[in-house]
């Protein structure tokens, strides 16, 4: 093969960075000769291939194509290669590394990268070695140093002047910035990155961009808009590829939201029901429509998780099938069927144990958790099983605890800690000590304002602890010198605990009238309710001086 020519290099740098992606396409597909005709010693090989897998991780053709052409360079071979030359050959083993979900093996070769920055003299290139870095930490759950690198890596690529490139790595500083609780500055974030990428035919990034505003928004429990930007992101994931496997992630993003929506359904019979037996109304049930509409949203979400199941058998991703198991098994919860749940979070954990992917490890034993949970609190076992079940829930509490200590999720830690409290404070063990530890623990990682699931769970634990104890024997104790272990701080913080937040509600929920009348300092006030999930860390009051 002849020298590569150095005008097909920069062709295919200058698409990279301006996002004109079906123009990369092109251009390789009236190429595709050289890849069978790949001279690894010919003049720009190296660079070529290095460049190719910028364009594989974008979505050409597959990592399979990348592999074969890398195969052709030695170990020994590449000890003569100039110093760029070696960049690229890490760059695309980097890549390879990615496709295959080893993110540790990446991190590795994109520091070599990183190491020679000041000596290949390539800022873009440096820069899309950092932004692939933070994509690789952020899948760790490493958000501190994945936000660093995609910084370093976006203000690299506006020094070049390539502000689309820029773009790109703006969307992961969103979602990281999202994943940090930090909903409002991620936004922001997102919407200017929008507005560059606009011009471009880059639809993966920007149905990633579409997707990434639905997580927000399900997570701010605005479920309506969440689905009309889900569909917006399928739809252009459509337009790049039928079958995109970014297309599988947002199939289940949107099955989660349908699960949510049918919930809120169920509670609607629930609360009719309960209602109903109280008054003894003997008038119509609850419309049928609930009933339909939540089997309907029901049976979509399946649908969709079928569907990213088959995308994920053809690009296999361990995450996003794992993904799958735990929203099927979410609703075969939310069924009672136990045994079909119990086998989607299995599922689940074997996907993540094959990568030792801790996130999704301990987001299966959550659901691991929540399974044996529902068999105690059924009570549909004799007490021997009562206790392997109850004893089994803990375990997979505690498991999921240590595994999300090793990471920044701020949510899933949140998530751990409240599964573990609520196992404490279970039927079984009725812990409610201990399980106050855990709803403290899990109370210092919520977001703000953010009233989801994951907050709801939280007030089932809150209720539990503070609401089903018997106050009046708690304080006769109290009286009589029976305080356990417990030190006087901890009594005292344990009575501001029950006494704060009733004089809080009395008071029209207003820190000030609270810090009055008890004469103690309103930033007390603050703090109870704060770790009690009654009131978010940045909230005001809309009160006279």
């Amino acid at each position: 093969m002849s020298a590569i020519p150095d005008q097909l290099l920069a062709e295919l740098k200058d698409c990279v960075a301006q996002r004109r992606i079906s123009d990369g396409f092109a251009l390789l597909d009236s190429h595709a000769a050289l890849f069978d005709s790949f001279d690894a010693f010919s003049r720009n090989a190296p660079a070529f291939l290095g460049y190719l897998a910028q364009w594989v991780d974008i979505g050409y053709r597959d990592s399979d194509l990348v592999k074969r052409l890398l195969a052709c360079y030695s170990k020994e071979s590449r000890s003569g290669l100039p110093l760029l030359s070696y960049a690229h050959l890490r760059m695309a083993e980097a890549m390879l590394a990615m496709s295959q979900e080893e993110a540790e093996a990446a991190i590795g070769h994109l520091n070599v990268v990183l190491t020679l920055a000041d000596d290949v003299n390539d800022p873009e290139l440096v820069a899309i070695a950092h932004y692939w870095k933070a994509r690789c930490q952020r899948k760790r759950g490493e958000y501190d140093h994945a936000l660093r690198h995609a910084t370093k890596g976006r203000d690299l690529a506006l020094q070049c002047g390539q502000s689309s490139m820029a773009a790109v790595m703006r969307v992961l500083e969103s979602w990281i910035l999202f994943q940090e609780g930090r909903p409002k500055e991620a936004f922001q974030t997102l919407s200017e990155a929008h507005a560059v990428l606009s011009q471009t035919d880059d639809y993966v990034t920007l149905g990633n961009i579409e997707s990434t505003y639905g997580r927000i928004l399900r997570r701010e429990g605005r479920y309506g808009p969440a689905i009309e930007h889900f569909t917006r992101s399928i739809e252009l994931f459509q337009k790049r590829d039928p079958e995109h496997r970014n297309l599988a992630r947002t199939l289940a993003n949107m099955a989660h939201v349908q699960r949510l929506l049918a919930q809120q359904f169920r509670k609607k019979i629930d609360a009719d029901a309960a209602h109903r037996r109280k008054s003894g109304t003997t008038g119509p049930a609850t419309p049928q429509l609930y009933r339909e509409k939540m089997e309907q949203l029901r049976q979509e979400a399946l649908q969709n998780l079928d569907q990213a199941a088959r995308i994920y058998e053809q690009h296999p991703n361990h995450r996003g099938m794992g993904t799958v198991h735990l929203n099927r098994g979410y609703l075969y919860l939310d069924e009672g069927q136990l045994d079909l749940a119990g086998e989607q979070a299995d599922g689940a954990y074997i996907c993540g144990e094959g990568k030792q992917d801790l996130i999704l490890m301990a987001r299966a034993r959550i659901l691991q958790c929540a399974v044996e949970n529902a068999r105690v609190e059924e009570g549909i076992e004799e007490r021997l099983d009562a206790r392997s079940h109850a004893q089994a829930a803990l375990d997979y509490a505690r498991d999921a605890v240590e595994m999300a200590k090793h990471t920044q999720n701020r949510r899933l830690l949140a998530r751990v800690h409240t599964w573990q409290g609520l196992t404490l404070s279970n039927h079984f063990f009725n812990a409610r000590d201990a399980a106050r530890e855990s709803m403290n623990q899990a109370a210092a990682f919520l977001e703000p304002g953010i009233h989801d699931h994951v907050w709801e769970d939280f007030q089932i634990l809150k209720g539990r602890v503070l609401e089903g104890a018997d106050m009046n024997a708690t304080l006769l104790a109290w009286s009589h010198g029976q305080v356990g272990d417990k030190t006087f701080q901890q009594l005292e913080e344990d009575f501001a605990d029950i006494v704060i937040p009733k004089v809080w509600e009395q008071e029209g929920r207003k820190v000030s009238r609270v810090s009055k009348r008890l004469s103690i300092s309103p930033k007390k006030v603050r703090r109870v309710l704060e770790r009690l999930g009654l009131r978010p860390a940045d909230a005001t009051e809309n009160e006279p001086d």
